[in-house]
């Protein structure tokens, strides 16, 4: 804590990066598959894979050791430019774009990535794809660019189990430094929606709950703000 002139304190955020290394990832049974397909990219129609998953389901971890292990450029839709294909797209490389499905594909972007899409093929560039939803959802306006991208082999992480949840759990604490009993993890994964997402946000505001209080994370706090993230989520 700092003090400040005007008496206020400010809570320092000491969150260490995530963990992304293919020995920090949790294989289940939701992600078996993607794995499975992730590992074997020499077998990948024409180099390209959609990975799709929802919202914490793991699709940037997967992304992260893939890029790592293939030597992979990873890149946001969001921030795909017309210039940018042609210095992705390197002879006998691979790309990870990530987070597809949320771009907004202004003008440009869509351009972009149908320019990239295309440039892979001929240069053997391995191309992976992320994105919560599949092409149809995405609000595609480029006839071509859509017709690509439903065209593509699609391979999807699927809801967790308990087991998953709590493991899952355990790794977001420890990503955030903080110390929690093994009770309150069980109590979590049995009481929350199997949702991944939810999980991220509710580890973060249990977090930002326990700064602000001075105090441990408690079964009290967790209760109280799984109940306000389901409401909202509802």
């Amino acid at each position: 804590m700092i003090p400040t002139s005007s008496s206020r304190q400010l809570t320092l955020d000491l969150t260490t990066p995530p963990a992304h290394a293919r020995s920090d990832f949790l294989p289940a049974p939701a992600n078996r598959d993607a794995l499975a397909v992730l590992d074997a990219p020499m077998s990948w129609p024409d180099g390209r894979m959609l990975l799709i998953g929802p919202e914490g389901a793991g699709k940037t971890h997967m992304a992260a050791f893939w890029a790592a292990e293939n030597g992979a450029r990873r890149i946001a839709a969001a921030a795909l430019r017309p210039d940018a294909p042609d210095m992705l797209a390197s002879e006998g490389g691979a790309i990870v774009v990530e987070d597809a499905d949320h771009a907004g594909f202004a003008a440009g972007v869509e351009q972009a990535l149908f320019h990239l899409w295309n440039l892979c093929g001929p240069r053997d560039c391995l191309l992976l794809i992320t994105a919560r939803r599949p092409p149809r959802d995405w609000g595609l306006v480029l006839p071509d660019l859509r017709s690509r991208m439903d065209a593509m082999p699609q391979v999807h992480l699927g809801p967790p189990d308990q087991a998953l949840l709590a493991a899952v759990l355990v790794k977001l604490f420890a990503d955030r430094q903080l110390a929690v009993s093994a009770g309150l993890i069980d109590w979590l994964s049995l009481h929350m929606d199997r949702d991944l997402g939810l999980a991220r946000r509710l580890v973060t505001a249990m977090d930002h709950a326990a700064m602000a209080q001075k105090g441990p994370v408690t079964r009290r706090i967790a209760a109280e703000l799984l109940d306000k993230l389901s409401e909202a989520d509802a």
